[in-house]
């Protein structure tokens, strides 16, 4: 933590912030290691600082010994400028992507002589690229959902609603390991297949169904994030026909992923091949994003993906195609990026499974 927290201040200098307030948990999370849900961290040249409540003093203690901690009874605004008086603070930048407007305009009025810069971006930079701890556990929360794929498939059944389907997947997934699902689990069946966030609902699995299956765990505080789409009963061909074609457009681009290339260049790869074979109209979305923290982070892998890859990034590869009144597909699996290329960490089978 301390490593990051000197990160941190590199990063703050070449950007000339003197200090910075931060407010999003999950960045709160990366730089102090504390998991509670309330406090600000409070970083300069010489301080870090953690600000919380009397419910998370122990905690603190325990998890982040390496700031200094600090309880507020009142405001948390009105400690931190208390905080930023001691220390001669001019300017506090804080993390505009986070704070309301209304919560913005009030740390501005309290801190009444203190400057406020909006900064964005800052800590969620150097959460993109993951150390050797945190790459070991997110691969930790792929095994995870890989082998909650691979007992489900014994158990898919024509008959079964898709929120029986759902629990189950949380339940599995909790019986190994996983503290929560890192997202709502998606169990989309027949021409609800053909919505790419089809939440579970009461409907009932029926033979000749695609079924899409897209769930992830959280494991330790990261998430992983997998998409297999079976088949109940024997395939007709426009089913065989898009699945064939979004399964090549994933492994084409997993083998594509690399250090150097951008996320536009690898959603090109996806979007290409299936624009290729005739149904670029049907995939709507971009082909995958960062893992971490947080089960949807930086950076993008779509149209508008800028961000240069780089070791140590985790990315998703989710193409898909979805025929309105038919069905859907999409296949996703999550990549770490390398200096030789890429290490896929999802290995349940994404060959087209017939559940009969």
């Amino acid at each position: 933590m301390e490593q990051r927290i000197d990160r941190l201040r590199t990063k703050m200098a070449e950007a000339g912030l003197d200090s910075f307030l931060i407010s999003n948990p999950y960045n709160r999370r990366y730089i102090s290691g504390f998991t509670g849900s309330a406090g600000l961290v409070l970083i300069t040249a010489s301080e870090a600082i953690l600000i919380t409540d009397f419910r998370y003093l122990t905690q603190v203690k325990e998890q982040a010994p390496h700031m200094t901690l600090v309880q507020h009874t009142g405001s948390i605004f009105g400690t931190v400028a208390k905080e930023c008086q001691k220390l001669g603070v001019k300017k506090l930048a804080f993390e505009q992507d986070h704070l309301t407007f209304a919560e913005a305009m009030k740390l501005k009025a309290t801190l009444d002589r203190i400057e406020t810069e909006p900064v964005s971006g800052i800590v969620e930079e150097m959460r993109m690229i993951k150390d050797a701890e945190e790459l070991k556990i997110i691969r930790d929360a792929a095994k995870i959902v890989d082998r909650t794929f691979e007992t489900l498939i014994g158990e898919l059944k024509p008959g079964m609603k898709e929120k029986e389907v759902a629990l189950r997947i949380e339940v599995l997934m909790r019986e190994m390991g996983a503290s929560s699902s890192s997202f709502e689990t998606i169990v989309a069946s027949g021409k609800r297949s053909a919505l790419p966030h089809g939440t579970a609902s009461e409907k009932k699995l029926e033979k000749g169904d695609l079924v899409t299956l897209d769930f992830g765990a959280y494991y330790q505080g990261y998430a992983s994030d997998i998409t297999r789409t079976v088949v109940l009963g024997k395939p007709d061909g426009k089913q065989k026909e898009i699945y064939n074609i979004v399964l090549e457009a994933n492994k084409q681009t997993v083998s594509a992923v690399r250090s150097g290339m951008t996320g536009r260049e690898a959603d090109r790869v996806a979007r290409d091949y299936i624009s290729k074979h005739g149904y670029g109209d049907y995939f709507g979305h971009g082909t995958g994003h960062g893992l971490g923290l947080e089960v949807h982070e930086a950076p993008r892998l779509s149209t508008m993906g800028d961000t240069v890859l780089t070791p140590g990034m985790v990315v998703t590869v989710e193409p898909g195609i979805y025929l309105p009144d038919f069905g859907g597909v999409r296949i996703e699996d999550d990549v770490v990026v390398t200096e030789s290329g890429n290490e896929v960490i999802t290995h349940a089978n994404k060959e087209l499974i017939i559940i009969d």
